[in-house]
């Protein structure tokens, strides 16, 4: 009697284990056909610039003439004919803008891209100053487009707003260092970029990694490879805000995220330049040798500059030039 209570005591305990262990697995199984959806960097169907984009300057404030060329150089290397000059290259950089996310857009066809299709090739059409500071020292985000008109942005082009060092601009330094809008009604409207020089007022934010930053790893800044800061610093900025004004330029074409604070080309890889890059670490770069300056793609007229890496939107891996 006592030995078939301990069998039936056993059959119980193994029934009840099963139980248990059938219903873990059913758990586990669900739980694996159930996965978050990753927000991904997509193509919202809108129109993208692409064909000769003419890209005029608005200098607003003191630049220096050197100041000026740093700028004005890296817009001419971005047209600079592949194979032309030492790899890598800005045009190269470029490149990678028409093939990940332009060439997408011709292929889907839908709501068109302007420039007929062709690989967006940019132009400097020219440049405007105005070093009194007309609007005065202190803007608004509202008086950007009215700035914008002023350099005499053509349709299928790009306005570039340059704020010198002592022009403090809503929210610079706080939330941005850069942005891009349109200006103009809605069949002439064109793409704008505004970027500030952040040499006096928060190079650690926004000149990073040639400052230390204001918070976390305070590793040793970077030598810029113009000899400029801020100026280094600002074509970072340049590069990363018309990647986005060529890839999204009126909120409808490539972005990751709310369409109101929206992550792009290359502000969905912050603070990547190379290889390896962690915060606090750029990554795996390029050294001159006779100036120790840090980089990674080589300009027009001898330039070197260092660009913001660009998110995949098939992978969403940050690819980096070296």
């Amino acid at each position: 009697m006592a030995k078939q209570s301990l069998l039936l005591l056993l059959l119980v305990l193994a029934t009840i284990m099963a139980v248990s262990s059938s219903s873990t697995a059913s758990s586990r199984k669900l739980m694996s056909l159930v996965q978050p959806q990753p927000n991904l960097l997509t193509y919202h169907n809108g129109a993208v610039l692409t064909g000769d984009i003419p890209v005029s300057i608005l200098w607003y404030g003191r630049f220096t003439t050197a100041q000026k060329a740093v700028v004005s150089d890296f817009l001419l290397s971005l047209s600079t004919a592949p194979g032309e000059g030492p790899a890598p290259s800005v045009s190269q950089w470029w490149g990678n803008i028409n093939r990940l996310y332009l060439s997408k857009a011709v292929a889907v066809g839908k709501n068109g891209a302007n420039g007929g299709g062709k690989n967006a090739r940019v132009v400097l059409a020219g440049q405007v100053s105005d070093e009194g500071c007309s609007l005065g020292n202190h803007l608004r985000l509202s008086q950007l487009p009215a700035l914008a008109a002023r350099a005499r942005p053509t349709k299928g082009g790009v306005a570039l707003v340059l704020t010198a060092q002592d022009v403090a601009v809503e929210g610079f330094c706080m939330s941005r260092c850069a942005t891009h809008g349109a200006v103009g009604a809605a069949r002439a409207r064109t793409a704008y970029a505004w970027v500030g020089n952040p040499a006096t007022q928060c190079p650690g934010q926004c000149a990073w990694p040639f400052h230390q930053p204001v918070y976390g790893p305070q590793a040793p800044p970077l030598v810029p490879p113009n000899g400029d800061v801020g100026m280094d610093g600002a074509v970072i900025s340049v590069a990363a805000v018309l990647a986005g004004a060529v890839t999204n330029p009126f909120g409808d074409g490539f972005y990751q995220g709310d369409r109101g604070a929206a992550l792009e080309a290359a502000t969905a890889c912050p603070g990547v330049y190379g290889k390896g890059a962690y915060p606090g670490y750029a990554g795996e770069l390029l050294v001159d040798r006779a100036t120790g300056a840090s980089y990674n793609a080589h300009g027009a007229h001898g330039r070197k500059y260092l660009l913001p890496a660009l998110i995949d939107p098939a992978t969403s891996a940050c690819s980096t030039l070296v």
